[in-house]
């Protein structure tokens, strides 16, 4: 199946109605992450402040990142909450510094409208929404009307807290299902400027299993949507389990080493399934290990993802 083209609105181009594809990259799309947060599930607090974010977008950036994803509030199963207004303090100068001092696309990892409104206007392209939606539906629209990009994650629940009381294994066919009829509810304009993300490990446990499928079978989700997939396995509690890591950890440093390197290892084998973008923490190794394997393997990788 080709899948239709991507395309997302210019940096700094007012009229939403100009959009600009982007051509098939010779490897999958990069998203460097930069979380702006004190309790995200394994770099929280690093960031302390804008300045320190904007150097690390800017060194991610530098190592290779196509995208780089700014976030406010943390998604895992012991983050709290936060307000719009925090979530706007801590992340509009990052991505403000970020699209001034880089030339890559700047996307806004955030479930609400009004953070979403703001980081667009701020210089954000894209909108990396782990909810679908879900959580605040005006995103979708606020989204639209901007002529930005839309990451449409997969999960089920209404809140984070909802979403991890009641984590349990989900049958890909199930994911696949969910992401086909919330992409059929997108307004029509808005389509060709989605990824798809099947949320590894939001709602779906640590459960190896069931996060793995949905990483070889990234190029079936993304003929079945009909949009192209973005993958995020960086660091998830699955590949801790898988790798047999003890929780909590007793040397972080070694802890976040061992799952950066696993990390790489499933980013592969996302390709390899045909994913076409992958969000990362670690930059530099995957991107190192890409330019391997896609060398090794220029036409097996082209064939297994298709055209963005």
């Amino acid at each position: 199946m080709t899948l239709p083209p991507f395309a997302i609105r210019a940096r700094g181009n007012p009229c939403a109605a100009r959009l600009v594809p982007l051509e098939p990259p010779a490897a999958p799309l990069v998203m460097g992450v930069v979380n702006v947060t004190p309790d995200s599930f394994s770099d929280g607090g690093q960031l302390a402040d804008a300045a320190a974010a904007i150097a690390h977008g800017q060194a991610l950036w530098a190592a290779g990142a196509d995208i780089l994803d700014v976030g406010g509030e943390a998604t895992n199963p012991w983050a709290a909450p936060v307000s719009a207004e925090v979530e706007l303090a801590r992340v509009l100068p990052v991505i403000a510094g970020l699209a001034a001092t880089t030339g890559a696309l700047i996307s806004v990892d955030t479930t609400k409208a009004a953070v979403a409104r703001a980081a667009i206007a701020a210089g954000a392209d894209l909108v990396n929404d782990v909810s679908g939606g879900l959580f605040d539906p005006d995103i979708v629209a606020v989204t639209d009307d901007a002529g930005a990009g839309y990451v449409l994650g997969h999960l089920r629940g209404r809140s984070l807290a909802e979403v991890f009381a009641a984590e349990a294994p989900l049958p890909w066919t199930a994911v696949r299902d969910d992401l086909g009829e919330r992409v059929s509810r997108l307004p029509a304009s808005l389509v060709n400027r989605t990824f798809i993300d099947p949320g590894l490990g939001v709602g779906k446990g640590s459960d190896p299993a069931g996060n793995l499928a949905l990483l070889t079978r990234a190029g079936e989700l993304a003929a079945a949507v009909g949009r192209p997939i973005l993958v995020g396995p960086s660091r998830k509690r699955f590949l801790a389990r898988l790798l047999g890591l003890a929780a909590p950890p007793t040397d972080p440093a070694a802890h976040r080493a061992a799952l950066d390197a696993a990390t790489v290892g499933a980013c592969l084998a996302a390709v390899a399934a045909g994913a076409h973008a992958l969000r990362v923490h670690d930059v530099a190794r995957l991107r190192a290990a890409l330019t391997i394997f896609v060398a090794a393997a220029p036409s097996f990788v082209a064939s297994a993802r298709g055209p963005v």
